[in-house]
């Protein structure tokens, strides 16, 4: 049986409900936004039409070879000259035939629908038609430019869609799916495209910035006419993976980089590039937001495959440097706190007058500041510093003499919250 996600039986839950909303499947690149949604609809008892907007025009799959009791998954798409609303159009008024037909209804999945022009306000007078006329189709839409997904509901669709979020694999995900001990998945991360290859380190190396990154900034944030300095962009990437787990003020960032304009351009830019799933930059906890935006960010990749990747480090040539490899556990504890922890808790980090504490979640009044220690050490200074500033907050160390590395990165963020 192939693994499944446990968005799987989100997405099961919603389509035996009645309609209500547009099902939106999000995430970064290679998460495994499609296959989720072919896994679902190959096991619903509900007729349904899957179409891969930018595959070429096949066959309808004949709903004869599929299981007893299984979707009645048709795959339609079209060339791509035919990718447009008209097409689409089209598309939904087969799917309207099918669940008017049906005594169970229908499900129309749309797969990069990003790639037909105006998808999105197109959406919405179809979906809105629906609506008022009672009809029992569901409607999955999922895409892999995300910042360009997010345009399109945000500006047409608010209101009228609910969001089924996949992250990151996490430590626990890619230890049942490809068998991945810890420190394989500190060093490789969680892209399962990318599992079957890392016993050839140079053959994961290239997929990951050939097939991964490239496709990601190429497609996705630069497709957005907002950004006017694609070079710098990539370089702010290639900076911020490889200064993962540190602080970099942003006059620091001006220093290292071409054409770099102003602090503001570096920012939006950071912005962009944490919305595209690759990193992010962290700021201070202080309690004001306004002095929060004013503190140098910690960077901090994502997915650890990304830092490990463009370093020139081998699997075992990181292990061996203490240095890089406590780098590479804070990140990862980063990383997951920020792909489990989002849309459901805050992450920041915490420094004053020399002492600091690697991470800080906030959850309404709830506080928790996070050491990460790759190996044994004497409880850091900092925890007692952040206590002292912060009555209400607890405090919890990851590593050898707190909570381990694993099992701390086999629960979700606020999972700690609720533990203390």
């Amino acid at each position: 049986m192939a693994f499944q996600r446990e968005q799987y039986a989100t997405l099961m839950a919603r389509l035996r409900e009645r309609p209500r909303t547009l099902i939106f499947v999000s995430g970064p690149r290679q998460t495994g936004k499609t296959t989720l949604i072919r896994q679902v609809l190959a096991d619903v008892d509900i007729p349904a039409t899957y179409v891969a907007v930018d595959v070429a025009d096949s066959p309808p799959s004949p709903t004869s070879l599929l299981p007893e009791g299984a979707a009645a998954m048709l795959e339609r798409p079209l060339p791509t000259a035919q990718r447009d609303a008209q097409w689409l159009v089209q598309t939904w008024q087969q799917a309207r035939e099918q669940a008017a037909t049906s005594e169970r209804g229908h499900v129309l999945a749309l797969d990069e629908i990003q790639k037909i022009p105006n998808w999105s306000e197109t959406v919405k007078g179809l979906w809105d038609a629906d609506r008022m006329n009672g009809l029992a189709l569901h409607v999955v839409i999922a895409g892999s430019a995300p910042l360009l997904m997010q345009q399109g509901l945000t500006e047409s669709l608010a209101g009228r869609f609910e969001r089924i979020r996949l992250s990151h694999w996490s430590f626990a995900e890619m230890a049942a799916a490809f068998n991945f001990d810890l420190r394989t998945y500190l060093y490789f991360g969680g892209y399962p495209g990318a599992a079957p290859l890392i016993a050839d380190q140079r053959r994961w190396r290239e997929y990951i910035t050939g097939a991964l990154v490239e496709p990601n900034i190429e497609r996705d944030v630069l497709a957005l006419r907002r950004v006017d300095k694609p070079a710098l962009l990539k370089q702010l990437f290639e900076l911020c993976a490889e200064y993962s787990g540190q602080l970099l003020p942003y006059s620091k960032m001006l220093g290292q980089l071409q054409d770099a304009g102003n602090t503001t351009t570096l920012a939006r830019y950071l912005t962009l590039l944490e919305q595209a799933g690759l990193v992010a930059g962290l700021q201070k906890y202080q309690g004001s937001a306004h002095r929060r935006r004013a503190s140098p960010p910690k960077l901090n990749v994502l997915n650890t495959a990304l830092m490990a990747a463009l370093s020139n480090y081998t699997f075992q040539d990181a292990q061996a440097d203490r240095t890089f490899w406590g780098r590479l556990v804070e990140s990862a504890v980063g990383a997951h706190l920020l792909n489990t922890g989002q849309g459901v808790v805050r992450v920041y980090y915490w420094r004053e007058s020399g002492a600091e504490v690697d991470f800080v979640l906030q959850q309404g009044p709830r506080l928790l500041g996070i050491e990460v220690k790759s190996g044994h050490s004497r409880r850091p200074k900092g925890m007692a510093a952040f206590l002292h500033t912060f009555k209400r907050a607890n405090v919890m160390l990851v590593g050898p003499d707190g909570v381990p590395i694993g099992e701390f990165l086999s629960a979700p963020a606020d999972h700690w919250l609720d533990a203390l």
